[in-house]
């Protein structure tokens, strides 16, 4: 594959702009790794920016100089998170001599095919989008025959290959940030509790490859269904509670003659003293099961049914470091049952400045999967300004520092990410316990 290359070429000087200059002023100092990706000045409106394809926003440049192909569903089912995202683009590009934004709708007659099509014939540089694994499995031949590089939103790792990233943020990083967080307490031996689905087996996966990668033993992986009696069933066998648990203690009452009556097995009537009363017996402690840390996925009803298994079997936070997906962030208030437990998931503060700013021009607060497209859009204006889309460019080894913190895109087509860990409390909620490296180092994700 061959993509456009230039003797300029990204240089490893940090990049400050605007409000992001502002922004990351406090964690500049000491950081080793990531070019900083520029959020552009646009308090004031779109009064800087001049038309672009469609009447898109764009730069200075003249209309039809098409440099970047941003394609999302503008229309249909989920046409309405695609404009949010479309907007989070042109926020990211909205400064003086930004590359032009053509958008295409993937819902659109074709579809995501047909628009990565159109975008191409153009002379697009490069691809943003589109949002879904499908529509991502449709396009890529289509960019990879081009040699054009694409930066889609889906998080199924399973799109990801040479020339193709993705960016959304997957089980796979999820899980390989709670083992090495794990494993930097101590714990060893990993299991999951996983339900029957694309996430359970992207999780089991992640965490197979993880452990795998850490020279650890393999993890035993349990699926399960939906209903109660399979979820009973599976975490009875992936704790063994049968094995575990001890003799059910019988309790020292006095027994023999009477004190008044000696001839007498037992006292005669109410009048009779009563013998002494009997010896109480400390419940016996279960032994751990045999793993000390424990990955779930499971949300709602399900959750709850698990959360009822794991007090039956005995599988408490005091011995097992429970670890779930970043989709608890969304009701960890109500998880107070889990706590102790972990999830990985972006910090909330490093995308403040783009929150507010985000607001400032369209009067409502971004969905974190506009997150997406604004890092994948302010990453290519980056490259076109500094000499184009080029392999060692976008895979430069210390990453780029998004809206969501540091990031590196791996010649695989994989994305590493810097997530913080989660911790749920007793009360509900949950507080950062590991915060999210500033660096990051070349290895598998």
């Amino acid at each position: 594959m061959t993509f456009r290359t230039s003797a300029s070429s990204v240089t490893n000087s940090r990049v400050y702009s605007g409000p992001m200059s502002r922004l990351r002023k406090g964690v500049s100092t000491g950081l080793a790794a990531g070019t900083f990706l520029t959020l552009a000045a646009c308090s004031g409106g779109n009064s800087s920016l001049t038309s672009g394809v469609g009447g898109i926003p764009g730069s200075g440049q003249a209309p039809g100089a098409h440099d970047v192909g941003l394609i999302l569903p503008l229309t249909g089912r989920y046409g309405a998170i695609g404009a949010r995202m479309r907007d989070a683009a042109k926020l990211a590009l909205s400064s003086q001599g930004s590359p032009v934004l053509d958008v295409h709708d993937s819902n659109a007659a074709g579809g995501a095919a047909q628009a990565a099509h159109d975008a191409l014939t153009r002379g697009d540089a490069m691809l943003l989008g589109p949002l879904t694994a499908t529509e991502t499995a449709a396009l890529a031949p289509l960019a990879v025959e081009a040699g054009k590089p694409v930066l889609a939103f889906t998080s199924d790792s399973t799109q990801a290959r040479p020339g193709v990233w993705v960016m959304g943020l997957t089980p796979e990083q999820q899980v390989r940030r709670m083992v090495d967080a794990a494993r930097a307490t101590g714990r060893k031996n990993f299991a999951a509790f996983l339900p029957d689905s694309a996430l359970g087996h992207a999780m089991a996966e992640g965490l197979q490859r993880a452990c795998r990668d850490d020279d650890l033993k393999d993890p035993q992986i349990v699926f399960h269904s939906m209903d109660v009696q399979t979820i009973d069933d599976g975490l009875k066998s992936l704790s063994d509670i049968a094995n575990r648990q001890p003799p059910t203690p019988v309790v020292s009452t006095p027994t023999g003659p009477s004190a008044v009556d000696p001839t007498a097995d037992s006292p005669a009537d109410s009048t009779t003293p009563a013998q002494p009363p009997a010896t109480p017996v400390t419940a016996p402690v279960v032994p751990p099961p045999p793993f000390d840390a424990l990955l779930l996925a499971d949300t709602g009803v399900e959750l709850g049914r698990i959360i009822t298994a794991l007090h039956a079997d005995q599988v408490t936070s005091d011995q097992v470091q429970i670890m779930g997906p970043a989709l608890w962030k969304a009701f960890d208030g109500k998880l107070s049952a889990l706590h102790g437990a972990w999830y990985a998931a972006p910090d909330a503060k490093d995308r403040n400045g783009y929150v507010a700013q985000y607001k400032a021009v369209y009067h409502q607060a971004p969905s974190p999967v506009t997150d997406f497209a604004y890092d994948a859009a302010a990453l290519a204006g980056n490259l076109m300004k500094q000499g184009g889309p080029t392999v060692q460019a976008l895979t430069r080894p210390d990453g780029y520092m998004g809206v969501d913190g540091l990031f590196r895109l791996r010649a695989d087509g994989h994305v590493t990410r810097a997530l913080a860990i989660f911790q749920i409390q007793r009360g509900g909620g949950a507080r950062i316990v590991v915060p999210a490296s500033r660096d990051i180092a070349v290895r598998p994700s």
